[in-house]
């Protein structure tokens, strides 16, 4: 069955004439799962119901061997990039957060830069993000990238038309960079469908704990569906490589997209566990006299609950 989302994934890797072959993946450490040239991207849904206790079960699973991975990373000094794109609610955030609730912060850490301010305006457009790549032994996922030129920036005319072409030729050649330097790149678009998205607005919009989560940004977007799925090809056209492809997250489902996602991002990687053997707790050590200072002169937290 055909996908009706309007985010049909394009895999066509147009080049535009910017192949440059003299890059050789570090095949030791990536899967390189591409998908043919003219591939259309699509995922049938699943029939089959995932319940709460089976998400959770493959979650915690999925987890683990996240654990394993980061040790694999900082252990062989791996560089890894990873990008999440998509609509605005299409599951980024949430994706990220299950990445990264078990990880070390000082490996895996989270980028999500802000509007640029005037002095990053008058930059090299990649500089604010080069600051924030990995070195040896760390993981960097980009919560938005410098893909909002491709997106954002072009619908809604924060750039103009000479910047929008520029990027769309020089793009290529960025990454083609930042893999020549060793670093694994794995980019993410999270699709999702105008009905599930417009649910996830309204969500959001009654419920105080995620009315954070929607901007007037967000809403805008809503009006301009066509000119992001237009934008959205286009930067699929320029900027699927062969090297670097994109992968598409069929996100109309949360939960199967989360997990769908982990799994993949594994699979990307090669890495072995290096899960150290059982550790045995060492006895306290033992009171020589030590007295210490009167309880009531320390502040304590009131219990209220």
């Amino acid at each position: 069955m055909k996908n009706k989302k309007d985010e049909s994934a394009h895999a066509s890797s147009k080049n535009r004439g910017d192949s440059h072959g003299g890059h050789k993946e570090k095949e030791e450490h990536i899967h390189q799962q591409k998908p043919e040239a003219e591939t259309v991207v699509e995922a049938s849904k699943s029939s089959k119901v995932l319940t709460t206790k089976e998400y959770e079960k493959e979650l915690a699973k999925l987890q683990i061997e996240l654990v394993k991975l980061q040790e694999w990373v900082k252990f062989k000094g791996l560089k890894v990039v990873v990008l999440f794109e998509g609509r605005d609610a299409a599951g980024k955030g949430g994706t990220i957060k299950r990445i990264t609730e078990c990880l070390n912060p000082r490996i895996c850490r989270v980028v999500a830069l802000g509007v640029p301010t005037e002095k990053e305006k008058t930059q090299w457009y990649f500089q604010r993000y080069v600051s924030h790549l990995p070195a040896a032994g760390e993981i960097v996922l980009f919560d938005r990238s410098w893909y909002n030129r491709a997106g954002v920036e072009h619908v809604m005319g924060f750039c103009n038309e000479t910047e929008y072409q520029e990027f769309l030729h020089s793009c290529p050649e960025f990454e083609r960079l930042l893999l020549r330097a060793g670093i694994i790149l794995i980019k993410y678009w999270f699709s999702v469908s105008d009905e599930e998205q417009e649910r996830r607005f309204k969500d959001r919009i009654n419920d105080p704990t995620k009315r954070w989560k929607i901007s007037p940004m967000d809403l805008e977007s809503r009006k301009r569906w066509v000119e992001y799925s237009r934008a959205k090809d286009q930067m699929f056209l320029y900027t699927h490589l062969p090297e670097s492809p994109w992968w598409v997250v069929n996100s109309d489902n949360k939960e199967r997209a989360r997990l769908n996602c982990i799994h993949h991002l594994l699979s990307m990687i090669k890495y072995e566990d290096l899960t150290p053997p059982p550790l045995e707790l060492p006895p306290r050590q033992k009171d020589t006299g030590y007295v210490r200072p009167p309880i009531n002169s320390q502040m304590f937290v009131p219990e209220i609950y």
